[in-house]
């Protein structure tokens, strides 16, 4: 595709930039129809790539996380990331291990629901115990598993485990495939836990979930295993992107529209 001389001026800032490798039918299509907002988009793009408190194969992976996450499920960007993961290094079992990471988001049905269901039954004159007060042996032993397997424990946890342990302890094997699975080395999963916790990050902060409490718990577990700020707020940058996501389907529905005329 041609450009003018002022498009071409902003695609070679592109390239210099993000890659020309990174430069893909979406981009040529927002060059094309506003390369004002092409030029804004570029920049805020670019601002983690130059901060740089996380690798590219790591920024790679956060943003597959919010692409690929259950509320948003972009193709063209699951296609653009997983292509930018493999480039800048990261291997197939990697990438499988952020999807699986990124599947757990579908419990925020419960751990939303969960707790509004113990007001309903509360305001219904029911008592519900707090806390592990009262719980079997069993539960008591679900919760240690759990804590075993993810390494932290949530007072949020509480009541699924005491409504339903049987769900409860279904999903921590759902959700402790990445924590548990061995590595080459031993280790369990093939990412470190730091990452794996700044992946649920990702997803919770994207504009199409923002579970708070999710997003809290998290940023706090990435703390607790040696991660940083700067690091969390590139992971809220890359997350804030999304909204490109716009624009790259708005103009081609554009495109094929006008087509038809």
């Amino acid at each position: 595709m041609s450009f003018t001389p002022e498009q071409q001026k902003l695609k070679d800032r592109f390239d210099a930039e993000l890659g020309a490798a990174a430069f893909d039918d979406a981009w040529s299509r927002l060059l094309t129809h506003s390369p004002e907002m092409f030029a804004a988009s570029l920049r805020l793009t670019a601002v983690p790539k130059k901060t740089g408190h996380l690798t590219p194969k790591i920024q790679a992976l956060v943003s597959l996380a919010v692409s690929a996450a259950s509320t948003h499920l972009h193709v063209p960007n699951i296609h653009r990331h997983t292509r930018a993961a493999l480039a800048a290094g990261a291997s197939k079992a990697e990438i499988v291990e952020t999807l699986c990471l990124t599947s757990t988001l579908g419990i925020h049905a419960s751990t939303t629901g969960v707790p509004l269901l113990c007001e309903v039954l509360e305001e219904r004159g029911e008592s519900f115990p707090k806390g592990m007060q009262g719980m079997s042996a069993q539960q008591v032993a679900l919760k240690q598993d759990f804590e075993a397997k993810r390494g932290y424990w949530n007072s949020l946890w509480e009541e699924m485990l005491r409504l339903a342990p049987d769900f409860f302890d279904a999903y921590t094997e759902f959700s402790s495939v990445p924590w548990t699975t061995s590595g080459e080395g031993g280790e369990k999963g093939v990412l470190e836990p730091k990452v794996k916790e700044l992946i649920y990050c990702a997803f919770d902060t994207a504009a199409t979930h923002m579970y708070q409490p999710g997003l809290k718990l998290h940023m706090r577990n990435v703390l607790n295993y040696g991660g940083t700020a700067g690091e969390i707020m590139e992971v809220l940058e890359l997350a804030t992107l999304l909204s490109i996501s716009t624009l790259d389907v708005g103009l081609l529905v554009l495109d094929q529209e006008l087509s038809k005329g």
